[in-house]
């Protein structure tokens, strides 16, 4: 395990102690800083912070022994040296039964305190993969919606929503037509708390204009011409939840001054009233255009571009991740299968070569729509299936070197998640040398480390 970039807090009130500990952490590559108090220590650690806390248990304030117990309260799993004094031993013994990682007695060698620090740095780098991976894991099991792919972006994705799910931040998904934006908010909305609760998407496109502060926003009996009754629109009903605003560059001006105001107030006002409903909701956008730009055309508010652009999600359109078609396509024919009653087989090579050559306009669900086609209609499609593809779009399909390209990492890809990383089997499944296989690894950007929790 590399030291570098790893941080360690030290933690001592003795200015030239604290100086001397810093440096000799330093010199052995650790990210170390110093601290006079366990006070500013819980000042600066963060959830999930990655590295090893070294404190002093005597000192003002707070001392080691109340550190401790305060970071075991956060994080059970952080390590906890603790420095003492002659005398103190009984006391350090108490702390390793109290959780502490280890304990040093003064005076100590500098290899003492850098071997501690090494162990407990490699147990904390442990600590938190396997709290990586049961995050991973509990969205993969929990019921709603799945992420498929195996591809660096798509884990990079389900990473990042599994992160930001229990959060209350906005978010706002960027990607093309039919790249699953409603998919990934959904994801967002049913592993975090609110999954209780309803999630309300709204095609801000679909809405003509005269209606749509009505149901975003709600009314009361009488507000306009028409409201015989009050209605609770979209934000209200979403209360405790998550509201997908899907297309929000397709949102008219004069309702995105109201929309700025309810996000930076998390209160709404129904038409026709002056009482405000407070909220509490997460909201999530989505769009296909870049919204920097279509605010500097004027087609949208800069002001509500920023408020919405606190945490942004890029779902890669399906061209730029062709190893995860074969995947996503048995993934849609057996989801096709359980729907239509219907079994279909899976698709030969000389098929397969035809659904990695494609461009893919519609994207995944363009993909998803093929897929259900294959199984209802079976042979007809199957048989035919390049020709379907390329006569279903007017852009050029792939050069043969870019098919071959695309083919072969695919199958790398495949052999790697199969294997579980196993190099050793996947050079045996392939029929080629371990320099061969490294090289095309490299070539196509495959790293074994990616496919080592899968299988």
């Amino acid at each position: 395990m590399s030291d570098e970039r790893i941080p360690v807090l030290f933690i001592d009130d003795e200015p030239a102690v604290r100086a001397a500990n810093v440096q000799t952490l330093e010199l052995a590559g650790f990210e170390a800083q110093g601290l006079e108090s366990a006070e500013a220590a819980l000042d600066v650690l963060r959830d999930d912070w990655p590295g090893v806390v070294v404190s002093d248990i005597r000192m003002p304030g707070m001392d080691g022994m109340g550190l401790l117990s305060a970071l075991r309260m956060r994080d059970p799993d952080l390590p906890v040296i603790l420095i003492t004094g002659h005398g103190d031993v009984a006391l350090a013994v108490e702390a390793m039964r109290a959780g502490a990682y280890d304990f040093i007695e003064k005076p100590f060698p500098a290899e003492r305190l850098v071997d501690a620090v090494r162990r407990a740095a490699s147990r904390r780098a442990l600590a938190l993969e396997n709290r990586r991976l049961r995050r991973e894991l509990e969205m993969h099991s929990a019921p709603g919606p799945r992420i498929v792919g195996n591809s660096p972006a798509m884990q990079r994705l389900r990473q990042t929503i599994a992160r930001l799910a229990d959060t209350d931040a906005d978010v706002l998904i960027l990607g093309e037509t039919g790249t699953g934006k409603e998919l990934v908010a959904r994801a967002l909305h049913e592993h975090s708390r609110r999954r209780a609760h309803h999630f309300v998407p709204v095609n801000c496109g679909a809405i003509p204009e005269s209606l749509i502060e009505s149901e975003l926003f709600g009314h009361e009996a009488g507000a306009f011409t028409g409201a015989r009754s009050r209605r609770i629109g979209r934000f209200e009903h979403a209360n405790q939840g998550t509201l997908f605003l899907d297309e929000i560059e397709s949102m008219p001006m004069a309702v995105q001054v109201h929309l700025l105001r309810v996000l930076q107030e998390r209160s709404v006002e129904r038409l026709g009233s002056n009482t405000p409903v407070s909220l509490d909701l997460r909201v999530v956008a989505a769009t296909k255009v870049d919204l920097r730009e279509a605010a500097g055309r004027g087609e949208f508010r800069e002001d509500l571009y920023y408020r919405l652009n606190v945490v942004t999600l890029e779902i890669p359109p399906l061209r730029e991740r062709l190893e995860d078609i074969p995947l996503l396509f048995q993934h849609f024919l057996l989801v096709a299968s359980a729907r239509y009653g219907a079994e279909s087989p899976p698709p030969d090579p000389g098929q397969m070569r035809a659904l990695l050559s494609h461009p893919w306009p519609g994207n995944v669900r363009e993909l998803r729509n093929l897929a259900e086609r294959y199984v209802l209609l079976g042979d007809q499609v199957g048989h035919d299936l390049e020709r379907l593809l390329h006569g279903a779009s007017q852009e050029p399909a792939l050069t043969l070197p870019q098919q071959v390209e695309s083919f072969e990492k695919c199958l790398i890809a495949q052999q790697l998640a199969m294997h579980n990383g196993r190099l050793k089997d996947v050079m045996a499944a392939l029929g080629i040398p371990r320099k061969t296989l490294y090289d095309k690894m490299r070539k196509y950007g495959l790293d074994k480390s990616q496919y080592k929790a899968q299988g």
